[in-house]
């Protein structure tokens, strides 16, 4: 885990990224009317007593929303923020609805690629004392 707070971003990498499905995550973005209707369906939120931070839409737009609105000018302590966010309070179940039809699960999964495209992950093995559930 140490290797990972330490390693500088790349910035560029983060932005190409980014521009890549810029038109697409925007528009999703946009599109969450903030209902918390993806949270009810959402077991981990349920299951951790309606923390806000497991709210699917919470995650999606404090991470990857966030990384729009910064342009991808992020460092690495940013990116181990979200990092709990997009794995820990996330399983990519794909049981969270949507009535508008934001596919919140792919959102997470392009976040979970932009940060371990910085080498930005969950560390599971045995010397490591991260905990995923």
């Amino acid at each position: 885990m140490a290797h990972q707070e330490t390693k500088s971003v790349d910035t560029e990498k983060i932005k190409e990224m980014l521009n890549q499905r810029k038109g697409t995550m925007k528009r999703f973005l946009s599109h969450c009317a903030h209902c918390s209707i993806c949270a009810e369906s959402c077991f981990l939120y349920m299951a951790h007593n309606k923390d806000p931070q497991y709210m699917p839409s919470y995650k999606v737009i404090h991470s990857l929303g966030k990384l729009y609105r910064k342009r991808g000018k992020v460092d690495r302590k940013f990116l181990m923020k979200i990092k709990g966010m997009v794995w820990r309070n996330c399983v990519l179940c794909g049981r969270c609805y949507c009535p508008i039809g934001v596919p919140i699960p792919s959102m997470i999964t392009f976040t979970r690629n932009i940060c371990r495209s910085q080498e930005v992950y969950p560390q599971l093995d045995e010397t490591s004392s991260e905990s995923w559930l």
